[in-house]
Parts: structure tokens; C-alpha cells; sequence
């Protein structure tokens, strides 16, 4: 029982660390493509999805 409730805890927290590591950098891509980052939105810049 302790096996599952280790691999749903671990597995939440790997999947958190993914979602802020993605929205740390997604403010970086924008400036780096010509954009603003205002209030977690780019503006002023179409980036594509590659």
C-alpha cells in the first residue's frame, strides 16, 4: 500500500515540477522572440509551436 501512495506522490510532484518549470521559460521564449510578457501573457509576437 505504501509502494502506491509513494508512486501517486512522486508522480504529482514530478508533474508539478514539469507545469513550473514550462511557465518559467515561456516568459524567456517570448522576450527572445520580440514579444512582452505582461501578466503571464505574451503580447506582440506569434510564436510558433516547433
Amino acid at each position: 500500500m505504501f509502494r502506491l501512495l509513494r508512486l501517486i506522490i512522486f508522480s504529482l510532484c514530478a508533474f508539478v515540477a514539469g507545469i513550473f518549470y514550462e511557465r518559467s521559460h515561456a516568459g524567456d521564449r517570448c522576450t527572445a522572440g520580440g514579444g512582452l510578457w505582461i501578466d503571464k501573457i505574451c503580447v506582440g509576437v506569434d510564436l510558433s509551436n516547433d
